[in-house]
């Protein structure tokens, strides 16, 4: 059966975040075109619509460095474009705990949740928050 809504009733919009910072990723299999195509599978697969996509290359995850698609993603949820985030994992996003409590916190206040193909993990429900927040802390 296709999820064509989320629990809030919603048609689920998203936004495709794929990131690489070294060239060890792109030989490991996690270059770009293979998160692309992993993550449009995973929309295709879920009935998801891809409103658009956000593409950070050679940029590290680490606290500080500026993310210009990142942070036109975020935009965009914050602007209603968007209501989930989709990666690769979850180190495309981060790999700081804090950083991951705030990138929580900006879900629940937008209303926009984030999934992950790699981790099979969802926040849209209880149970995938509380396994990204074991996960994020190993």
């Amino acid at each position: 059966m296709k999820l064509e809504l989320n629990e809030k009733g919603e048609k689920v919009v998203c936004g495709l975040y794929l990131r690489v910072s070294t060239e060890d990723q792109v030989r490991d299999g996690f270059g770009l075109p293979e998160q692309k195509e992993r993550l449009e599978f995973y929309c295709k697969c879920n009935d998801y619509e891809i409103k658009d996509y956000y593409t950070d290359a050679g940029i590290s995850a680490k606290t500080g460095n500026h993310r210009p698609e990142f942070e036109r993603m975020l935009e965009d949820g914050k602007n209603g474009k968007i209501n989930m985030i989709i990666a690769y994992k979850m180190d495309r996003l981060t790999r700081s705990m804090k950083d991951w409590e705030s990138l929580m916190d900006y879900s629940k206040k937008y209303n926009v949740d984030l999934a992950f193909v790699n981790e099979k993990i969802d926040t849209a429900n209880a149970n995938g928050r509380m396994v990204s927040r074991i996960m994020m802390s190993v």
